[in-house]
Formats: structure tokens, sequence, C-alpha cells
């Protein structure tokens, strides 16, 4: 239909018509037009979304490092005194926590639409309670408090932004940005942000607002003096990590599916025990403060008992003993047992009321672990240490990209085949099971 033919048309219609159709006309075009702006405008949001993240997570991991040195240096000061952390963080969060004490909870609720909003409130408790729990010896993570502050921040900026789903993308960049910026390691990020909402689900629509955040934090919290989690020897496999000279090395796979089996059913069990555990405290000690005050004095004498702190804060002395010295080194620091103490430390600090996440804990079991199976299964130790390392994570969280890359940033690309493989298999073997209790599971 030729131009004149729609002039034709437009003419003969009543004055209401017309201005209906103009009406129509306008909004369409509204409509393109934002949908042409939506990209760039939410692309901007998350740089400045990841340049505060960075710059947070830098302040909070430094005051962090420092807090566990102090610890460190004295345990006796301040073990004994982990009770009265705890008391001060419950009190706290009842006099003014009005619920953000759940953390992730209340991201996942957020993002799945169950509640509004996530109170700004919960970026400085998280910081101050995690710091709390670390000086007084509790075993905890980081990187679940920093995806709190960026999801935080992501989800009250995306308020202002006039764009379809922003809410949700932002909270996704917000998370991505927290995760790097701690951790640095933004790819992994990146993979986690989007893969964690929903089980078997990739949130494709904030990929590009989560690179950039992700990116940006992680440049932003290494100009403020955030560094790489873990000091680290050049000692691992060349690329043909997977091939001898006869082909694909298939006895040598067979060892990793192993492996990865036995790091799937431990994330996957970690998954399992927590919610369990929180259960059981809340019912047997309904009073939080009560419950917090006698299994902190409880946590206190058996941390103390265990090496002075052993297994106290993040973990990150275990894995030094591991990565920073040769294999002969490691397997002489670590003990059979380190795994399964640090995770049980672990899930009873945060059942009973203490603040901090789980993941470098997670990180920390199953790098022990690896260690432990290395010369059972017959993997270099230094690499069963490392797929531990990522394959218990991945199998707590029901993730498999994130930590595939989580491995292959940290411990180097050329041993990316033997992450893939591992990490594959904990996926299949951890029972479908995460540490973030709202996940839903998609079913296909």
């Amino acid at each position: 239909m030729d131009k004149n033919r729609w002039q034709d048309i437009y003419n003969s219609l009543s004055p209401e018509m017309k201005e209906e159709v103009i009406r129509r006309a306008k909004a369409k075009i509204r409509e393109k037009i934002r949908h042409w702006l939506s990209q760039p405008v939410l692309v901007g949001a998350a740089l400045v979304l990841g340049a505060i993240v960075g710059m947070l997570t830098a302040f909070f991991g430094q005051v962090l490092q420092r807090v566990g040195d102090i610890r460190d240096a004295n345990p006796l000061y301040w073990i004994p005194a982990l009770a009265l952390g705890g008391i001060a963080i419950v009190l706290t969060y009842k006099k003014i926590g009005k619920g953000s004490e759940r953390g992730m909870g209340i991201v996942f609720d957020v993002a799945h639409g169950n509640e509004r909003e996530i109170p700004l409130r919960l970026i400085p408790l998280i910081m101050v309670t995690t710091w709390v729990t670390h000086l007084f010896g509790g075993s905890s993570g980081r990187e679940g408090v920093a995806m709190q502050i960026g999801a935080t921040l992501g989800h009250n900026i995306s308020s202002k932004i006039p764009v379809d789903n922003a809410p949700r993308i932002l909270l996704v960049a917000g998370m991505a940005a927290g995760f790097a910026g701690l951790f640095q390691t933004p790819l992994a990020a990146i993979a986690l942000s989007l893969e964690i909402l929903l089980a078997g689900h990739l949130e494709m629509a904030a990929l590009l607002p989560a690179t950039v955040a992700a990116f940006t934090a992680c440049k932003v919290s290494q100009t403020f003096g955030e560094t790489s989690a873990i000091a680290m020897n050049d000692i691992f496999p060349s690329a043909n990590i997977i091939w001898n000279d006869s082909g694909l090395d298939i006895n040598f796979i067979l060892r990793l599916a192993v492996l990865g089996i036995i790091f799937g059913i431990v994330g996957g069990g970690f998954a399992r025990l927590l919610p369990l555990s929180k259960k059981f405290f809340a019912e047997k000690i309904p009073n939080p403060v009560k419950r917090v005050a006698i299994m902190g004095v409880a946590l206190s004498v058996l941390l103390l008992l265990c090496w002075q702190g052993r297994y106290s804060g993040l973990g990150t002395n275990l894995t030094d003993m591991i990565f920073a010295g040769s294999a002969q080194d490691a397997a002489s620091s670590i003990y059979a047992w380190d795994w399964i103490l640090k995770m049980l430390f672990t899930i009873v600090t945060l059942s009973v009321g203490f603040q901090g996440g789980e993941v470098t804990p997670l990180f920390t079991i199953g790098a022990t672990l690896g260690t432990v199976l290395a010369s059972i299964v017959g993997v270099p130790l230094p690499l069963a240490a490392a797929l531990g390392y990522a394959a218990v994570f991945g199998g707590a969280t029901n993730t498999l990209f994130a930590p595939i890359l989580v491995g292959a940033e940290i411990f180097g690309f050329d041993t990316l085949p033997a992450f893939f493989i591992v990490c594959t298999v904990a996926y299949v073997c951890n029972g479908s099971k995460s540490i973030y209790a709202q996940k839903k599971i998609r079913l296909r």
C-alpha cells in the first residue's frame, strides 16, 4: 500500500480516531527509543556500581585482613571472648537490623519477586558484624558478604533507572561486582552471578552489565590495594594435563572423575548440613542471645583446643600452607582431619548467629581435602588441592561455570581441562543442593 493510499485512509478517519492513531504511534516510538537506550543506560549504571562496589570491597577486605592479623597475633586474648562478640551481633540486629540479618536470603527473595526492597542498612551491618565474627575467632567467609554489598547497592540504584527489569539486572551485576572486587576473579564472578539465582539457567539479560560491573570493581579494588587471594608458586602441570604420548590419558581422567565425585558429595553435604544445623540450634535454644552465648563459649573452647585457632577466620592460613610452598611442605603441614574440622566449625559458627560468608571456608575445605586425597587417588598434590578448592565450592553452590573459571583464573588456564572434568562431575554428584536456600530449581 503506497503513501497516498495511507493518506486517504488517515483523512477518512474521525478526529477521535486520528488522535488515537497519533497517540499509539508516539507510544511505539517512545518504546523503541527506550529499548535502544536501555543497554547504554544499564552499562553506565553498571560502571558506576562497579566503581562504588570496588571501593567498598577493597575497604572491607583490607579491614578484614587486619582484623585476622590482630586475632592471629594474640589468639588467647580474642578467641575466649567469642561469645561476647556473638551477643553484640545478635543484639545489634535485634535493635536495628529489621530482618537484614537474613543476608543472601533477602537478596534471593527480592530477585524472585517475593520481597520488594533490600535495605541499605544491610551493608554496614554485614560488614561490621563479619569483622566482629573474625576478630573473635569465628569460622566464616567473606565473598558472600561482598555479594550482598553489591546486590544491595545494585538494587537500590535500579530504582532511579526507568528500564524494564533493571532491579533484577543490576542486582545480578552487583553480585558480580562484589565477588570480583574482593576475590579478583572477574570471569568467575560473572559466571556465578548469572547462574546462581536459578539452577540450570543463566541470567543472560544481565550479561553485559554484569561484565562491566565485575571488571570495573576488580580494577578499582586493585587500585585501592586489594590483591589476589592466594600467594602461589609456579607448581602446576603444563597444558598437556590430560594427554600423554598415546593421546587422551583415560587413566588420569578417571582419577580426576573420582576426585569430582568426592568433592561433589562433600560440597553437597555442606549445603545440606548448614540449614539442618540452623534448624537444630534454633529448636534446641530458641532464644537467639542465649544460643549465640552458649555456643560461642563452646566454640571458643574448641577453637583454642584445636591448635589455638587453626580453624578460626577464613581458613587462608591453611591454603597458604598448601600453595605457598612445596608439595612436601603441604603434605607435612596439612592434617587428614583439617577439612572436616573446618567444615564443622564453619557450619556451627554460621548456624548460631555469627555473620560472614561460606565461600572462602569452602575453598579451604576443598583444598585441604584435595591435599589428603592426592596420594590416595594418584593426582599430583598441588593439582588435587587446587581442584578441590574450586570443585567443593561448586558442589556447595550448585554451580558449574563459576568453579571452573575460579580454578582457571587462580591456578592458570593450562589447568582448565582438569577443572572442567572435576567440576562437571562434582556438579552432577552434589545432589542438587545449594548453600543458598532460596534458590529455585528449574525443572526441565
